[in-house]
């Protein structure tokens, strides 16, 4: 067991190649361990903690995956961990987030139901209720924006067309795709999901506006529906 005078110890006391950052800057990132990062990005530990062994702490706790789900309420709730180090961990997980769905293009171009997948699954997949999504493309399949049209699980009598093909028409776009997500992490769509899709793409057909596809993203994994056989 470790003892109080351990705990104590500052990075400043441990041997150079002990220390986090210069680990890093001699060796890379990639050599240090999950508490050895989240050690540099929050620099400080407590009176009575040092900086690694309360990320050590951390990761004994959550693993990567549920420390990014966590909100700054849950993660405030860790001893030792305020306001202020909260907010660096959950801007260090949206960051990873927005990489996951960057792309240098101008606009994102959807060429697939891949494509759908890459663009929202690092936010989707965040999410403990269904959301659903409807990407805004333009003639040539760029996005011009994402919507969201409603939070809770999809019913054909809750989602009308007019929100989707409200901001549909006021982008002036020329065709749609459906997202949603499924906090269970099974893809597979339901009767609900199927009878939503179809009185969509219904809908926009007396509009005008073309519904190229519903993905429905789960954990790690999607499924078209129109690859279903579902929109036509």
């Amino acid at each position: 067991m470790n003892s109080i005078s351990e705990y104590k110890i500052r990075i400043h006391d441990m041997p150079e190649d002990e220390r986090p950052r210069e680990r890093l800057l001699k060796y890379g990132p990639e050599a240090l361990s999950n508490a050895e990062l989240l050690a540099i990005i929050l620099r400080t530990g407590t009176q009575k903690e040092n900086i690694i062994n309360l990320c050590s702490r951390i990761f004994s706790e959550y693993n990567i995956k549920q420390l990014s789900q966590a909100n700054i309420n849950k993660l405030t709730q860790i001893h030792g961990i305020g306001s202020a180090k909260a907010a660096q961990i959950s801007a260090v997980f949206e960051l990873a987030r927005k990489l996951e769905g960057f792309s240098d293009e101008p606009r994102r171009k959807i060429r697939s139901p891949a494509d759908v997948y890459s663009l929202l699954y690092p936010r989707m997949r965040e999410h403990k209720r269904e959301r659903l999504v409807a990407l805004l493309l333009d003639t040539k399949n760029q996005v011009l924006r994402e919507e969201i049209i409603s939070i809770g699980s999809l019913n054909a009598n809750i989602v009308h067309p007019r929100e989707v093909f409200k901001a549909a028409l006021m982008e002036s776009c020329a065709s749609v795709i459906l997202s949603h997500n499924h906090p269970s992490g099974d893809p597979t769509p339901s009767r609900e999901d199927i009878a939503v899709t179809e009185k969509l793409v219904e809908g926009g057909k007396l509009l005008g506006i073309d519904v190229l596809d519903h993905v429905v993203i789960g954990d790690g994994r999607y499924v078209s529906l129109k690859d279903e056989g579902y929109v036509r």
